[in-house]
């Protein structure tokens, strides 16, 4: 959660870290050994699947932990994650350390099997370095400096904040580096808040400069003319994150990432050369959050991992699994959940819990979705502190609270089926592609309100993972030869060199679907003097004529059947032909009915096949059960087969595999009773490892591990 923007003031000058960190981040990787490990398996001991929990021991009396710690034991829990806002007690003052506590903290966790993530603090700085450096601390888009009271209220860019931040992780490393009771590092905690200061100002300059070379190049590349707004110099650009030429906007979060990107190397720069090969180095991420681009910044980390909390009073699934494997598709490979809810929050409106049974098939949903580890925030309730009210796993007493006894069915359930889930992964036939570029192309100019980019992702999401049962959320710029089906939502910002990619992607057979609004961008978050969808239209054999923001539904029509467009449609065009016809090969799919008049019997859909591959270019917010049926078309004709059909809704179907081996959990995320016909005789891992199953009946947020033939 983002700190408050409070106040102070002071000035530094600015120093080039943005080309320095370039320079050091390509020695650093070239240095580095490669046999970093993202797994705890690479520790003696260590389970296949960790349960653990976030843990402050510098909170309580040192005679309480081992008691804290038995209970962890019990409940199956092996790791904890510790330190990360603990600078205060770590370096009192500065330059003074005391990590004896710490010391003993992580002797005390190995004594009751259970390893350690340490957290780098520079979430939260101390009172003496904000104090005695009031530079650090961020400054808000208005001007107003942050106060000490919060956390995250840094600077990111400021260059003493860097050396201080780079300082303490330095320390630890060199003391925690070859501890053999800690798997890994987290740097920082939840990175979020830009800084407006004039060091972030001036570095920005710094940036724009490099990219563009000179300000003549800026101003035709971000078409300056209009509003007068054309520059003479670099220094005469302003810094605001809203209200402002979006080209501007969009380098802006360009800079900001690259700016993260630098902030974790500074940190790695000081961990790695001192630490063990096989501990890893992530940061927590928070789903779909994106103030900046979050494949730029795990570009230098070794693997991803988030912070899993229910940003609605009601549990989505599908939501929930999306942004599983959104980070997944971070480094595309498996990942560990860092934080998440015991039950409730403290931060929406009103915490409701979960239902009994749901914090288990979160869970083993996370586990589903390829991470290795799930961990709790956190073990026990703080005496006092702004999340007093979070659900925790223990209270202030160091009792267990009821959700206790559910996490540790968890870790049992862990231990059982750990060892056939050791080594795999999700492996998916179809992908989705997530583009920051192109999200916040759109939220700077959604013209229509309700267009969230990210609804809409999850929009197609939704069908596609109930048609296939594994997807991938990838950046545009992955690999994509692997996939029989691509879908693109909203890929607004549609760069030359991304274009060529996709064309060539179908021409080797694959299966393109664009939704509403792309094509509409350059790189420079400019529009396309070609009509959407840009560069890909003479391969779609067809463009959008125009668009149009809804305000009432609109009726739609195909072969599939009726149904509504809503929020957003577009007018497509087949050149030279009536709009019910064909133009060679490029055919409408969905039309609309009468409305507004503009779209009365237009082409809604369009599509070409090209070989044995195809583009579909779907101009409209479709309604969810008509992108369903569009959805299993697509997945049909791609070839892609379900690994358990016929299962019924609201059962998720997950499977991680390795060579021939696979195991699938099976969730049932319905409050009724569900039935699951498996194609072929199983081993029930969660039943003492039951064989020749051939179903399962699965009970309200009921959950079935399961070894089946691949």
């Amino acid at each position: 959660m983002p700190s408050l923007p409070t106040s102070a003031n002071r000035r530094r000058s600015p120093r080039n870290w943005l080309a320095a960190a370039e320079i050091l981040t390509a020695l650093l990787l070239a240095l580095l050994p490669s046999t970093t490990q993202a797994q705890a398996t690479a520790y003696p001991n260590a389970p296949p699947l960790l349960l653990g929990a976030a843990w402050y021991p510098e909170q309580w009396p040192e005679a309480q932990w081992d008691r804290d710690l038995a209970k962890m034991e019990a409940a199956h829990i092996r790791l904890v994650r510790m330190g990360e806002f603990a600078w205060s007690t770590m370096e009192p003052e500065e330059g003074h350390y005391d990590f004896t506590w710490l010391d003993h903290a992580i002797a005390k966790a190995a004594a009751h099997h259970i390893v350690v993530v340490l957290g780098t603090p520079t979430a939260a700085p101390p009172a003496w370095l904000t104090t005695k450096y009031p530079e650090t601390l961020r400054v808000d888009e208005n001007g107003v400096r942050d106060e000490h009271g919060n956390r995250q209220q840094f600077s990111f860019i400021n260059t003493k904040y860097r050396q201080l931040a780079r300082g303490i992780a330095g320390e630890m490393a060199k003391r925690y580096g070859h501890n053999p009771n800690v798997v890994g590092w987290q740097l920082d905690n939840e990175y979020a808040n830009d800084s407006f200061d004039p060091e972030a100002k001036a570095q920005f300059h710094e940036f724009l400069k490099k990219k563009y070379g000179s300000i003549q190049n800026l101003n035709q590349k971000w078409a300056t003319t209009y509003w007068s707004q054309t520059y003479d110099s670099f220094d005469e650009i302003p810094v605001r994150p809203k209200n402002e030429n979006p080209a501007l906007l969009l380098d802006w979060r360009h800079f900001v990432s690259q700016g993260w990107k630098s902030y974790s190397v500074n940190q790695i720069e000081a961990i790695r050369p001192l630490a063990d090969p096989r501990q890893f180095i992530t940061t927590n991420t928070m789903g779909w959050f994106d103030n900046f681009d979050e494949y730029v910044v795990h570009t230098v980390l070794d693997m991803a991992s988030w912070d899993d909390y229910i940003s609605d009073p009601v549990y989505d699934p599908f939501d929930n699994g999306a942004r599983h494997d959104l980070t997944r598709g971070y480094k595309r490979k498996n990942f560990w959940v860092m934080e998440t809810e015991p039950a409730f929050v403290n931060w929406r409106k009103t915490n409701n819990p979960l239902d009994k049974g749901q914090v288990r098939d979160m869970a083993w949903q996370a586990i589903g979705h390829g991470s290795d580890a799930v961990e709790y925030w956190q073990w026990r309730a703080a005496l006092n502190g702004q999340e007093q009210y979070h659900g925790v796993l223990v209270g202030a007493d160091g009792n267990p609270v009821p959700v206790y006894d559910e996490v540790k069915q968890v870790g049992e359930e862990f231990e059982k089926a750990g060892a056939a889930l050791a080594g795999t992964s999700p492996h998916a036939e179809v992908a989705i592609l997530n583009d920051y570029n192109s999200r916040w192309a759109i939220n700077f100019q959604r013209h229509s309100e309700k267009f969230d980019p990210v609804e809409e992702l999850v929009a197609f999401y939704k069908p596609l993972s109930e048609a296939a049962q594994t997807v991938d959320i990838v950046s545009p710029d992955a690999p994509l030869d692997g996939y029989k089906l691509v879908e693109a939502p909203a890929l607004n910002v549609l760069p030359k060199a991304t274009a060529v990619r996709l064309v060539a992607y179908v021409q080797q057979g694959g299966n393109l679907l664009l939704g509403p609004r792309s094509g509409m961008k350059d790189e420079y978050d400019a529009l396309n003097t070609q009509l959407q969808p840009g560069d890909l239209s003479n391969l779609l054999g067809g463009h959008v004529e125009q668009f149009y923001a809804l305000e009432n539904e609109v009726p739609v029509t195909a072969d599939l059947g009726s149904g509504t467009a809503k929020i957003w449609a577009e007018q497509l065009s087949i050149p030279n032909i009536q709009v019910s016809g064909n133009s060679g090969d490029t055919k409408t799919i969905l039309t609309y009915g009468p409305s507004n008049g503009w779209l009365d019997n237009q082409p809604a859909a369009i599509t070409r096949k090209i070989g044995k591959g195809s583009i579909t270019y779907l101009g409209v917010w479709l309604d969810d059960a008509l992108l369903a049926k569009l959805t299993n078309q697509l997945v049909q004709q791609a070839g892609v087969q379900p690994k358990i059909p016929n299962v019924p809704a609201g059962v998720e179907v997950c499977v991680r595999s390795k060579g021939s081996h696979a195991v699938a959990i099976l969730i049932n995320h319905t409050t009724s009773e569900q039935h699951v016909t498996l194609p072929n005789a199983a081993t029930d891992l969660l039943a003492n490892g039951t064989p020749s199953v051939s179903s399962e009946d699965l009970p309200k947020y009921g959950v079935a591990v399961v070894e089946i033939s691949k």
